[in-house]
């Protein structure tokens, strides 16, 4: 039953899904193709996929990887939003898999061009590659789409999803593909000991079916507006920049001794509101899908109050 309402809301795969428990799974799961595909893995620059081993292999943050080793082989690091880096780079025949965050979560709200992700597919495509999105952080509604992809219309080959699969109420998240991908894992080849139980599926399934009766993807779509409008209105000497889709935002502010990412998303939470710090000078903000818009404006109020403070 839960896969029957993953097809009918989220891409049109054939029937097999693998569901497992903890999103950093399914990195390990993209490297368990890659070997069955053979040779190398290509990523981007500023990636975050998780913290186990195989995951920090292929980052370029000193905050991932430091303090741990050996790393795994077989990563080829490329730029985000590049299309012509990946062209180069998938001229390299062992080249197997690609894996793409549609909006960088992580890296702090980084949106790529409008048309890079149809790039993306159609270099895919030319090049015999497997087109992976990890959408973990942007998918189910979190973006003001079912999936980031789908702001462009792209079919990957493979969908990573999590996080909200749940709700945030249990740990499920799910590998969408077609069978001709999923079955070249043969059975008790991979797997985790909670993956794919009962319940984890039962709370995604009524997940699924509140984001669908509760219009929540067109919600953060229309919400996202208007935060990202009433966050343009702050002074633009303490924040230079403000990017997002649907209700993925951030704000950069201009970094000083006094005041950075972290003291000012610590004020903020003794304002009455929580924000994630990165990079020093970024300000993430991830608010309910459910927001209303009285409440949206007076988190910007919060925002702008926290801010001038410093």
């Amino acid at each position: 039953m839960l896969t029957g309402v993953l097809l009918k809301q989220i891409l049109s795969f054939s029937k097999v899904q693998l569901f497992l428990v903890w999103g950093l799974c399914l990195l390990n799961l993209g490297l368990v193709w890659n070997n069955h595909y053979v040779f190398y893995f290509s990523v981007l620059a500023g990636n975050f996929w998780g913290r186990t081993l195989s995951a920090i292999s292929s980052s370029t943050d000193p905050n991932s990887y430091q303090g741990f080793g050996p790393f795994m082989p077989g990563f080829e690091i490329i730029p985000y939003n590049d299309l012509p880096a990946l062209e180069r780079v998938l001229q390299d025949p062992n080249i197997a898999a690609f894996m793409v965050e549609p909006v960088q979560g992580e890296a702090g709200v980084i949106v790529p061009d409008q048309g890079y992700l149809t790039g993306v597919r159609e270099l895919c495509t030319q090049h015999q590659v497997l087109f992976i999105a990890d959408e973990i952080q942007t998918g189910l509604a979190r973006t003001g789409r079912w999936l980031a992809s789908d702001h462009e219309n792209v079919r990957p080959d493979i969908v990573l999803l999590g996080k909200a699969l749940s709700g945030g109420l249990y740990p499920v998240s799910a590998v969408l593909c077609d069978d001709e991908i999923m079955l070249t894992i043969k059975p008790g080849e991979h797997g985790s000991t909670f993956g794919g139980n009962p319940l984890g599926c039962r709370v995604a399934m009524a997940a699924l079916e509140v984001l669908e009766e509760e219009k929540l993807a067109e919600n953060a779509d229309k919400m996202g507006t208007v935060l990202r409008n009433e966050l343009m209105k702050l002074p633009s000497d303490i924040v230079t920049a403000v990017r997002g889709k649907g209700l993925l935002n951030a704000i950069v502010i201009r970094q000083t001794k006094d005041c950075d990412a972290w003291k000012v998303c610590l004020r903020l939470r003794d304002n009455g509101l929580l924000a994630k710090p990165t990079h020093g000078d970024i300000i993430r903000f991830a608010p309910p899908l459910v927001i209303k818009e009285d409440e949206v404006r007076e988190s910007v109020e919060i925002i702008n109050k926290t801010i001038l403070s410093f």
